[in-house]
Formats: C-alpha cells, structure tokens, sequence
C-alpha cells in the first residue's frame, strides 16, 4: 500500500458510504430508531398515536407523490420506486417522532427527535446507494473542499499534432517535469448564437495540455442527466480522477473535457433540442465549439471531436451525434433514454413544437437514423445489466444506431442499475475506444 493510499485509507473522508460498514450501521440504526418510535407502554398510543402516525404518513407521501409526478415532473420517467419507498419511510419516522411529542418531557422529545432524525439518515443513505451520487464523504464535501483553478486560454507557440496515419501518441514525446494532474477550471461559454443562458461549464485540462510544444488534443464534451448540473461530472463523476489516471499511461496524454450546462437551471429539462424550450441543440453544436476554439488550443477536425453523456446526458449526446454530424465524430451514450422526453410523447411534442409531431420527429435521434445513413459515426452505447428502465432503451437505440451504419459498440456493465458507478465505469471502460476514435492514440 502506498503512502496515498494509506492516508486515504485512514482519512474518515475517503470511508465509503456506499458499501462495507457504515451504511450497514446506518442501516441498522434506522431501522432499530423507526422500531423504538413505534413501541411505547400506552394504550392511548396505541389506539390514536401510532395509527395516526401510519395515516398522517401515507397520506402526505401520496399527496407528495401526486405533486411530484403529476404536476412538477422533475423525473420524465417518474420518481424510482426505491426513492419513493425511503422518503415515504423518513415520513413515517418524523411522523412517528412527531406525534410522540404530545405528553412527554423535552428530554424524551429530544430523544424522539433524535430517532426521527436517524430514520432520514437512513433513507438518505439507501437512496444515495441507489445512485452512487455520493461514494465517500470527500465527494459529498467536494464542492466546497475543491477550488477550480484558473483556466488556461494563452496559445502556446509551438503545437503538435499527427498526420492522418498515425496517433497523437505515437509522434508526441512527453517533456522533463510534466505534472501528473491536470486541471479543473470553470468557465462561462455565452449563447452568443443560440441565445441559451447557461450555468457556468467546467473544463478539463490533461497534463500535456501544460507542456510546450503543446499538443493539439481531441476534444470530449460530456453532458450530465436531468435533474442536474455540469458539476457533477467532475464530483460524482470523478472525471479529471480518471483523466489523470488515463493520462498517466499515455504521457500525459487525455481528451479536453468541457462540460457545458445544457439544462439552464437545474430541474430544468430542454430536452436538448431547438425548439420553443430553447435552443440547446444551437448552443452545442454551435456557441460551445467556437468558444473551444477562440479559448482553448485543441484539434478541430470532426473526428478528433466526441460528445457524450450520462441518462438524458446520453440521450442528447446521440441527438447531437445525428443532428450535427459534422462537429462530432464519435458518441458516448450512457445509459441514455430511448427518445427525447417530458414523460409523454404528448406532453414533449406539446411543449417543445407546439403539437407538431413532424417537427420532433425531424429531430428525434432514433428517427433521424431510421431516415438517414452515418458511417463515418462512431458510436458507445453503454448500460448497467440492472438498469431495468434504460435498459430496453438502450437496446432499441443500439439497432437504430446500427440499422444507419455506424460503427457501433453496445457494453453491459455488470451488476449495474443506473447509477454513478456504471457512469463512471462506462467512462473508464470506454476512454481507450475513444482515445482510438479520436486518433489520440493507437
């Protein structure tokens, strides 16, 4: 074990909250907490107390239920099962905490309290396994712990590039002292064309961008799901983590990662198309590429060009791989959906294009490669074998996508739903394919 790993090993931060004892003990502790809550020596508890307790709580997660998936909609697909089954748990200890308060002294109201309060930490704690958002506490706190470094927008005089038949890493020779990590910075990119008012996009530069000469790298842009924000990538994502680690075997050598906002706000769903929502589509295809290329010294070919993304992050990189053939050569689809989507067709084609289903369907990925052939296109498509949601899905975008000619690759992640860890597996599993893609290397 090396010294890194050791610290880590020893540092509280790094435990794990997805797996081995501590959610285990949570586990256990919230259930021992929602077992104590029930039981109490009285009959006036059990005749009112506890069943109103039962109803109060399933009433307020069925009205829950009903704004949330029927009038918000933050989820196109609905709330997951498993999420709605631990909130409506929390509901019940905080319910079961509450009504025990009447007649009783503030040391055994602090005492409920404190048991309602270990009921939430462990629905928290399941729902967080669930998606793998939070693997330790290092992630959790990244957002404040982290602080993004300036980014790098001088030109260096002297680039390297490759010819058409060989790879970057075949004519590039890593200089004396080059940093072992790369960078994360933030970085507004205007809607200049497309008008889209975007959070601010975060970028991912390899160590050899730090290097002179300077090679010309590919160019990943990456796309997070919806409820979401660019952030992710580099949090839950890890992405500059497995960056580093791929350039650590490659000379330094990694994509650019830039990771545009394509929501506006963060329960914002644009479906990442131009239409009357915004024009996302525009934003991407065009306002981000010409900012890359105004900021940033990279390769500018198509081919040396990828767009991927995670849920609906996936999904508008495929409608982005088949509506702008032309920027992106190459496309991640993690455990995307099947089509662009506000829950309904009804409901997306009504807000998006006023009714107007030929106007969908022009976009629409899946009809798009029904109408139109793409062998100069390469395409991943990745999903967790668990992912009972996306995963038939993913099968029917992986036929379209090989019914138009593309070079394709469907993986399964085992043991997998759809969660951060097959996110973040896809990610490393496929950075090889696209390092090939891209002419990054051989």
């Amino acid at each position: 074990m090396t010294t890194d790993n050791l610290a880590a090993h020893l540092n509280p931060l790094y435990w794990p909250l997805t797996h081995g004892p501590i959610p285990k003990a949570v586990l256990l502790a919230g259930w021992t907490a929602l077992i104590l809550l029930a039981l109490r020596r009285d009959r006036a508890w059990w005749r009112f107390g506890l069943p109103a307790a039962l109803f109060t709580a399933a009433a307020v997660s069925l009205l829950l239920g009903l704004v949330v998936d029927g009038w918000l909609r933050p989820f196109p697909e609905g709330t997951p099962r498993n999420v709605t089954w631990w909130v409506a748990t929390a509901l019940l200890g905080l319910c079961l905490a509450g009504y025990r308060l009447r007649r009783s002294t503030w040391p055994r109201r602090a005492f409920s309290l404190g048991l309602g309060a270990v009921v939430v930490l462990m629905a928290s704690s399941q729902v967080n396994i669930s998606f793998d958002m939070y693997p330790n506490g290092r992630v959790m706190l990244a957002p404040w712990l982290d602080k993004p470094v300036v980014l790098v927008t001088t030109k260096a005089d002297e680039t390297v590039s490759a010819p058409p038949e060989k790879s970057l890493e075949e004519v590039w020779t890593p200089p004396p002292g080059l940093p072992a990590k790369g960078t994360v910075s933030q970085a507004t990119i205007p809607g200049t064309k497309s008008g889209f008012r975007a959070r601010n996009a975060y970028v991912y530069l390899p160590p050899a961008y730090q290097a002179s000469p300077r090679p010309l790298l590919p160019v990943l842009v990456m796309i997070t799901g919806q409820p979401g924000s660019p952030d992710e990538w580099v949090h839950q994502g890890q992405i500059d983590e497995l960056m580093d680690a791929f350039a650590a075997k490659h000379g330094g050598l990694a994509p650019i990662v830039v990771m545009p906002d394509q929501l506006g706000a963060h329960w914002s769903n644009t479906l990442c198309m131009d239409s009357k929502i915004a024009k996302v589509q525009t934003y991407l295809a065009v306002d981000v590429p010409r900012w890359v290329e105004q900021n940033l010294q990279a390769a500018t070919d198509r081919r040396s060009w990828a767009i991927g993304g995670a849920s609906m992050g996936g999904t508008c990189a495929l409608q982005m791989g088949v509506n702008a053939p032309d920027v992106y050569g190459t496309v991640l689809d993690i455990s995307g959906q099947e089509e662009p989507t506000l829950g309904s067709r009804a409901a997306t084609v009504k807000a998006a294009f006023g009714g107007d289903e030929a106007k969908f369907d022009a976009v629409d990925p899946v009809q798009v490669m029904a109408r139109r052939k793409f062998p100069d296109t390469s395409v991943a498509v990745v999903v967790g074998d668990g992912d009972g949601l996306f995963r038939p899905g993913q099968e029917k975008v992986f036929k379209a996508v090989q019914g138009a000619d593309m070079k394709a690759t469907f993986v399964l992640v085992q043991n997998g739903g759809h969660a951060w860890s097959v996110f973040r597996t896809a990610v490393t599993g496929q950075l090889p394919w696209l390092g090939r893609q891209t002419g990054l290397i051989r």
